[in-house]
C-alpha cells in the first residue's frame, strides 16, 4: 500500500487519511475522466454533481478539478454514493454509482471494533486491527474493475451556468458584507440571512 499512484497519493494527502470511501471516490473519479475522455478541469470545462458529504468527495475535488469555489461542485444531499460528471464542452455527461454489494460487508466483530474506533474507546490493538482492515479493504477496492463497484451510464445533463460573481451589499444588522443574492429586508433594512429571523406558517 506504500507505492501509490501519483493522482492517489495526492486525494490522501489533500483528505488526510486513506480509507475505502476516499478510494471509492478516487475509482469513480477515474472512470469519468476515461468514459468521458478527458483531463482534469484546469477551470470549470467539467462540472460534477455529487448525492453525499462522504470522503470520496475530497479525490472528486483532486482529480476533477471540480470545487465548491468554482463553482463546478454541486452537492445534493440524497445520501448516496453516486457521481455525475458532466463536460461543458461537448455535453456529454456521466453517473457513477456504487453498486450494493460491491463491497464485502463487515462482520459482527469488525462492526465491534469500528465502533469502539469512532467513539474514541478502542485499545491500541483494536485500532491497529481497524487499520489493517482498512488497508485490506482499500487494496480490494484499488485491485477490483470498475464495472465491478460502479454501474456507470451515460446521461443527459442540464449543465449549470458558469459560476457569477455578485456584488456585496452591508448587513445593516452585523455590519458584514452578503452577497446581493443572498440578502434580504427585515423592517425595510438590509439583512444577511443568519440575522434574518424565519418565518414559517408550516410549509
Amino acid at each position: 500500500m506504500n507505492n501509490h499512484p501519483a493522482d492517489y497519493q495526492k486525494a490522501i494527502e489533500f483528505h488526510g487519511h486513506c480509507c475505502p470511501g476516499l478510494t471509492i471516490g478516487y475509482l469513480a473519479a477515474k472512470a469519468a475522466l476515461a468514459q468521458l475522455k478527458v483531463e482534469r478541469a484546469a477551470d470549470e470545462e467539467l462540472v460534477a454533481i455529487v448525492e453525499s458529504d462522504g470522503c470520496g468527495i475530497d479525490a472528486i475535488q483532486v482529480l476533477l478539478g471540480c470545487t465548491i469555489g468554482k463553482g463546478n461542485l454541486i452537492y445534493k444531499d440524497y445520501g448516496k454514493q453516486a457521481y455525475t460528471i458532466g463536460n461543458r464542452s461537448t455535453g456529454e455527461a456521466v453517473r457513477i454509482v456504487v453498486m450494493a454489494g460491491s463491497m464485502v460487508p463487515l462482520t459482527a466483530e469488525q462492526e465491534a471494533i469500528k465502533s469502539a474506533v469512532f467513539s474514541g474507546q478502542a485499545t491500541p490493538e483494536q485500532e491497529e486491527c481497524w487499520r489493517r482492515l482498512q488497508s485490506e479493504r482499500t487494496g480490494r477496492l484499488l485491485a477490483a474493475p470498475a464495472e465491478d463497484l460502479f454501474r456507470i451510464q451515460k446521461v443527459e445533463l442540464k449543465l449549470p451556468s458558469e459560476a457569477k460573481i455578485f456584488n456585496s451589499v452591508i448587513c445593516e444588522y452585523c455590519g458584514e458584507k452578503v452577497m446581493e443574492s443572498r440578502a434580504r429586508l427585515q423592517n425595510g433594512k438590509i439583512a444577511c440571512l443568519a440575522c434574518t429571523e424565519e418565518y414559517s406558517r408550516g410549509w
